[in-house]
């Protein structure tokens, strides 16, 4: 038994390590595995309906290929638009910085104000804009500099979708092949902590998306009424970053209410911009993450960031992709453990201990 444990930890550590070196390759396998887990219930759902599986697949697959390109149809152009407005405007809001916004600042805090060369400045940005042409024709020419880059791009939006759509097909399959691998003594605890787990992730996956996509078009909506030009852009940022609590609210109102002051050059403005984050703040915790999440991951928000950053500094993009996931099921096994304790002598003699 002892030396079945050591191989276990053996094994499991060697695991570990080639997910580590292997991070960059596994990003668009996992991005996959991702989409798959999502859409498996909608496969399901389609098939309760005596619909082939293979049939249900492509049906949700080309659901969810459409809904990605008009997406991207409608936002690119759009998320364009508004970059190249940022880049012509830069200028005169640096200009404004300069000569009223930083002297401002430093005759009410009492120091000095540092001495920047604004003409300078505003001539690399504007040479820097007038090469690349846009935002795709900087995307392009990034990705195109090196061709190795460009397979590797290629590769990867290629990869994705194939693999998604094959990790749909066989889903079932496959969590039944890897039940079978279990040892029998110890399989019904761990289908049980499975089953919990997938309870925990499913519900998470699919209404944190809802979440952040409602408070995307809340966020961009709302600046737009108030008239920022880069109300889509800083909406769309928001929404994105709000999976970690409180950090859309932060990271959006922070940004917004620095685009709107460089913009209408005046502190009036600021009180919509907390308008609509505050509508925005209330709407998430009083309707949207009760109706959609609730409680469902189990981890306190000080947890979720921080294994959000420690995913991201371990794994890069990858960590912060499996990072949450990862956590919730760590959260599930921990709760297990916690109960196993409760049952050993230890923990009766711990209790009398400090009962005297």
């Amino acid at each position: 038994m002892e030396s079945w444990r050591i191989w276990g930890v053996v094994w499991l550590a060697l695991g570990l390590t080639l997910l580590y070196l292997l991070a960059p390759v596994l990003t668009p396998f996992m991005a996959a595995a991702v989409l798959a887990y999502v859409g498996d219930p909608l496969v399901d759902r389609l098939q309760a309906w005596r619909l082939p599986r293979t049939l249900a697949v492509v049906v949700v697959f080309l659901g969810l290929t459409s809904i990605a390109i008009i997406l991207l149809l409608v936002l690119i152009p759009m998320l364009e638009r508004q970059v190249v407005l940022m880049a012509t405007k830069l200028p005169a809001y640096l200009d404004w910085l300069m000569h009223q916004g930083l002297p401002a600042i430093t005759s009410s805090l009492g120091i000095e104000a540092p001495s920047l060369d604004m003409a300078q400045i505003k001539q690399a940005l504007q040479e820097h804009w007038q090469s690349a042409g846009g935002l795709a024709t900087q995307l392009l020419s990034s990705v195109t500099h090196s061709s190795v880059a460009l397979i590797a791009a290629l590769a990867n939006l290629v990869l994705i979708p194939v693999v998604t759509f094959y990790l749909l097909r066989d889903w079932d399959d496959l969590v039944v092949r890897v039940r079978g691998l279990l040892p029998i003594r110890y399989e019904p605890k761990v289908s049980l902590i499975a089953k919990e787990s997938d309870l925990v992730l499913g519900a998470f996956f699919r209404g944190q998306l809802l979440v952040m996509l409602v408070l995307a078009i809340v966020y961009s909506v709302g600046l737009s009424i108030v008239g920022l030009d880069l109300a889509v852009l800083i909406g769309l940022l928001a929404g994105l970053v709000s999976f970690v609590p409180y950090l859309g609210f932060i990271v959006g109102i922070a940004v917004a209410s620095l685009a709107v002051i460089m913009q209408f050059q005046e502190l009036t403005p600021l009180l919509y911009v907390a308008i609509v984050f505050g509508v925005g703040q209330l709407l998430e915790g009083m309707v949207l993450t009760p109706m959609l999440v609730g409680d469902r991951i189990g981890l306190h928000p000080v947890a979720v960031m921080f294994a959000v950053l420690a995913g991201g500094q371990l794994f890069g993009f990858l960590g912060v992709l499996l990072a949450l996931p990862v956590a919730a099921v760590i959260a599930v096994i921990l709760r297990h453990l916690h109960e196993w304790y409760k049952m050993q002598p230890a923990y009766d003699t711990s209790v009398s201990q400090d009962t005297k």
